[in-house]
């Protein structure tokens, strides 16, 4: 284990099942940690009130041959993400015909939830949704006739049939309409276009990390077709503010895989997604993006790379095996029982394990922290190629209180020592 500034406060196995996305409750003083699972269809519900002893309360089946990892709570409701499991991987050991879309859950009772609905995308189904309470999903979905996922708002006041309200792609994805480009899409877009890659033919242009909704705007990592911001005052009718690309020349497929504002400071923290191991592919990136003219996005700074600590068991973590780059941010969304999107961003590095970045100038930010745990030593899953530590998920609840998730073995709770950072 390497660390710098941050604590082990504990680990919880899950039952030998893997982890990937993370969600969290507060209710009646007790905080509960809901974990999609990655190489299983299901989730696990764990109890985090006290931090040096998770305990495991329940696992939670999905359906066969469904992928489930991703999920949301809030307003006592759980929404989890149902897709097609991609060709090669295996999530609950079935050839049954996988679902899509998500499941409306109740969890006013913490650790029973309560199947309420499901509302079908008529595709391969979603990948990252944001929900923060109240009766919208900001769904991350891919429907009939598009190629690759789009932004869809879903109706969930009738949870038992929830309904699709309105839908934003990016130009060029509705293959079934047809489209042309006109002169008025370039102008928005500015240097954005299709990019398609050789290995991923329908995925260069796609919604990817989810939207994350402030307000009457959403924020939308397109992967190569970077930052959009939409107006979202209407959910029926979503319209494009502005567009900003990144890829040429950096990123993966997933030139940006997150976009996260902080409240007040006109700023966005953005990343793209390691894709191929051994840093085989374009450059990946975090960075600052200035969005205090939203019509006019502009890019502040590169957050500097994580460096192998002193004593670490490879020359780099290139050289490491296994991802090298960023994935996840912690993300606050509104949610009183997490932690706000201040000074701190939260950064899932793969084999970096999670980097800690002080971007109170977001000209100059900087690492105050990191936490990478030894190497799994059994398999949960087929990838890595190579069994390194693969951090995928990171959330942190208002106690300051840090959850990692990771590829082949369970939850990491750790903390961080916010001094560091003055």
């Amino acid at each position: 284990m390497w660390s710098e500034n941050v604590e082990l406060l504990a680990y919880e196995d899950l039952q030998g099942r893997s982890s990937f996305k993370l969600a969290l409750q507060e209710r009646d003083g007790r905080f509960f940690l809901y974990v999609a699972a990655l190489w299983h269809s299901g989730w696990s519900i764990v109890d985090v009130t006290e931090p040096e002893r998770p305990r495991f309360l329940r696992w939670v089946e999905g359906p066969p041959n469904t992928w489930t990892i991703q999920v949301q709570v809030a307003d006592g409701k759980m929404i989890t993400a149902l897709e097609h499991v991609p060709p090669g991987w295996s999530a609950g050991g079935s050839d049954a015909e996988p679902m899509d879309g998500f499941f409306v859950w109740d969890v006013s009772e913490p650790d029973d939830p309560r199947l309420l609905g499901q509302w079908r995308s008529g595709a391969s189904g979603t990948h990252r949704n944001f929900y923060n309470g109240g009766d919208v999903v900001h769904a991350t979905t891919t429907l009939p006739g598009f190629d690759g996922h789009v932004y869809a708002t879903v109706d969930i006041s009738e949870p038992a049939s929830p309904r699709h309200l309105g839908t934003w792609w990016y130009p060029g994805q509705h293959r079934a309409g047809g489209e042309q480009y006109s002169s008025d899409d370039l102008r928005r877009l500015r240097r954005g276009r299709p990019y398609p890659s050789e290995e991923h033919p329908s995925h260069g242009l796609s919604l990817h990390g989810g939207a994350y909704v402030l307000g009457t705007r959403a924020y939308c990592p397109w992967m190569r077709g970077g930052l959009v911001i939409l107006d979202v005052e209407d959910v029926r009718a979503p319209r494009l503010v502005s567009n900003l690309p990144f890829h040429p020349p950096l990123g993966s497929t997933i030139a940006l895989h997150s976009a996260v504002p902080l409240p007040g400071r006109d700023v966005v923290v953005v990343n793209s997604e390691a894709l191929r191991e051994r840093c085989d592919e374009p450059a990946g990136f975090a960075g600052t993006v200035d969005v205090s003219d939203e019509e006019d996005p502009v890019l502040l700074a590169l957050f500097p790379q994580p460096r192998v600590p002193p004593g670490y068991d490879a020359p780099s973590f290139c050289e490491k095996g296994g991802r090298f780059g960023p994935h996840n941010q912690h993300q606050h969304q509104g949610l009183a029982c997490l932690a706000p999107n201040d000074d701190l961003v939260y950064l899932t590095y793969f084999n970096a394990g999670l980097q800690i970045y002080d971007v109170r100038d977001p000209r100059d930010p900087h690492i105050v922290g990191y936490f990478i745990p030894d190497d799994p030593t059994e398999r949960r899953g087929p990838l890595p190629t190579t069994l390194v530590h693969q951090a995928e998920d990171v959330l942190v609840d208002r106690r300051g209180v840090i959850y990692v998730s990771e590829k082949n073995s369970g939850v990491y709770v750790l903390a961080f020592d916010r001094s560091a950072s003055r």
